[in-house]
């Protein structure tokens, strides 16, 4: 890729929308046709080139904002790619500023969904020029005109002044990496994506910079490798940047650090390469700057001045994060001391700006933008061997004139008719209140609630199981109101270990007759973890590790093999929304295990 020397040849874009919209997909596609890849290229074959971390690949969605960037004749275009995920939008806020403009890709049949409302108002707010991608015009039950409708009404509610109600639309089937600026007759003819290309370089602006003053970038994401250490990836806003050029840090507090820069990279598809400078404008990974954080500035050393900080917004859950305190401490794990984790937490802060650590005794409380932001965390430490335990998600409160207020969420609902009645009767207890309800004509009712986020946990494992996985849920943070009452535990009691041993069939089948189990034969537990779910109210204590009496008297049915019913297993976002006030999750590289924070019985009903 050739380094271009003019700031009006460059274009910095953002690629916004609600999640499994398609727009990892459409980057792909981008990359592809302009040629960023050689045709034997490994990339030219693969889908998701961007979505490259472990849990990104598994779960199918994106969950760190990436730059990335294409060479189209002489323009060159750097595009950011940011996640959908509501639990990650402090990624979407702290990449914003990279940009002048905004891809807004929107799903043909679903239209615009919480998170497109969400990343759209922050991208308005940047004052960001949008171009509006309808994706997926192949899909049956596509509503083209209701979601061009859908979408003035959404711009209309969030412009920030009149020239954002004038954005141009293009439809796309971002899968075949086809793209038109009218609704095409025939979407099955052959196509490519040279309208996106025309759009981004015919609407959206190029950089406003002042390319003859000194050098200043905000630092808006980190990377490191083995083999330069940390790289610093920001937009300079102005001067140039050179290797060895004298630079000072100017951190958080104001303090100022000399640094030098040792080498300057840009980005090209997947990876980089090294260039002699950077230009106003354009992003550029320096490195060589070894104590730079997100949201400081790098500036000239002789005319060091401060640009503004990234503001994210507060978290809204939190959780109890310590070592892990069991009878099994330390046999399955790398590190499992409290200083050990703290300095995973803490390093964890340079990137992941949505975070927030404080000690909490011997552990700590984190607290994120969600149940699966914060499950990103916990499932990342524990596949790095960190071993620890955790408590219940919590709820954020926060005091405005005196009062304690808790965050309120849009819950956005799509099932079957049929479990409809299902559906509003789980969310009756949890006292949401319902907004609009309306049936699609394929017999998909879609509900609209609101509800505060503290009566949401442990909801979405619920709804999927009594609707047999046919729920689509989505929900985004919308205010905060006065806090209310207590919700009564929904849940049933659970069945907790008597004694510590290996778990025998015999004593499992007697288990069953009084719920659900957790645990399968020849498997260690101890005393007071939690082996199963009561059918009652009440928490019973249970041995499952009694071995069957054997006697010298023999019948037809004594030696019979037992039939065990396998256990059910949960995931780790299960465990979290499983849990009670009194109980905690203990994870480590090979197990999740569910307990009483009380191990000791006695102890446990003295507390009661």
């Amino acid at each position: 890729m050739k380094q271009t020397q003019d700031p009006a040849k460059i274009r910095n874009i953002a690629i916004i929308a609600h999640v499994d919209h398609g727009k990892t997909t459409l980057v792909d596609g981008l990359l592809k046709q302009s040629q960023t890849f050689r045709d034997n290229q490994a990339e030219m074959s693969q889908d998701l080139i961007m979505d490259s971390g472990d849990q990104e690949k598994e779960r199918g969605i994106t969950i760190t904002a990436k730059v990335t960037a294409v060479q189209h004749g002489d323009y060159r275009i750097n595009i950011i790619d940011t996640p959908g995920h509501a639990d990650f939008s402090g990624e979407v806020e702290r990449t914003l500023n990279l940009a002048d403009g905004c891809l807004l890709i929107v799903d043909a049949q679903e239209g615009p969904m919480p998170q497109t409302k969400f990343v759209l108002g922050k991208a308005l707010a940047a004052e960001l020029k949008p171009i509006v991608i309808i994706n997926k015009i192949d899909k049956d039950g596509v509503r083209l005109s209701e979601v061009e409708d859908e979408l003035a009404d959404l711009f209309l509610e969030l412009a920030v002044h009149e020239d954002q109600l004038h954005y141009p639309v293009y439809y796309a089937i971002g899968r075949d990496g086809k793209a038109w600026a009218e609704p095409p007759m025939q979407p099955e003819a052959d196509g490519d994506l040279e309208a996106i290309f025309s759009a981004i370089i015919d609407h959206v602006p190029p950089p406003s910079v002042e390319p003859d003053k000194p050098f200043q970038m905000l630092v808006t994401a980190l990377n490191s490798d083995n083999f330069k250490g940390k790289y610093a990836i920001g937009r300079i806003t102005r001067g140039i940047v050179k290797p060895a050029d004298p630079v000072m840090l100017i951190k958080k507090d104001g303090s100022h650090s000399p640094a030098k820069v040792e080498l300057v990279f840009m980005s090209q598809g997947v990876s980089k390469f090294e260039v002699n400078e950077g230009i106003a404008g354009d992003i550029v990974q320096l490195t060589g700057i070894a104590d730079a954080q997100i949201g400081e500035t790098i500036a000239d050393a002789k005319a060091p001045e401060a640009l503004p900080t990234i503001e994210v917004e507060a978290p809204t859950l939190r959780i109890y994060l310590g070592p892990n305190t069991s009878p099994f401490k330390g046999q399955e794990g790398e590190f499992n001391t409290s200083r050990q984790i703290a300095g995973r937490l803490h390093k964890e802060l340079e990137t992941n700006v949505g975070l927030r650590v404080e000690d909490s005794g011997i552990g700590f409380t984190v607290a994120g933008r969600g149940e699966l932001h914060l499950g990103v965390l916990i499932e990342t430490m524990r596949r790095e061997g960190y071993e620890f335990e955790v408590g219940r998600p919590q709820v954020v409160t926060h005091e405005e004139k005196g009062q304690t207020v808790e965050p309120l969420e849009e819950v956005i609902i799509e099932v079957p008719a049929e479990h409809v009645g299902t559906v509003q009767m789980e969310l009756g207890q949890r006292r949401a209140i319902l907004k609009e309800q309306f049936a699609s004509p394929k017999g998909v009712t879609k509900l609209i609630y609101e509800m505060p986020t503290r009566t949401l946990l442990g909801m979405r494992n619920i709804l999927l199981t009594n609707t047999k996985g046919t729920i689509i849920m989505n929900s985004l943070v919308i205010g905060y109101q006065p806090q209310g009452a207590p919700l009564a535990q929904l849940r049933n009691g659970v069945l907790i270990a008597y004694e510590a041993g290996i778990t025998t069939p015999y004593s499992l089948e007697t288990a069953e007759d009084r719920g659900t189990i957790f645990v399968g034969p020849a498997e260690k537990v101890y005393a007071g973890q939690i082996i199963g779910l009561n059918n009652r109210q009440e928490d019973l204590e249970i041995n499952v590790c009694k071995a069957k009496h054997l006697t010298n008297m023999r019948s037809s049915s004594s030696d019979g093999t037992v039939q065990l019913t396998p256990p059910t297993i949960f995931s780790l976002e299960q465990c979290l929304d499983f849990i009670e006030n009194d109980e905690l999750l203990e994870v480590t590289p090979v197990t999740l295990r569910l307990r009483k924070k009380e191990l000791d019985p006695r102890a446990r009903k003295r507390q009661k």
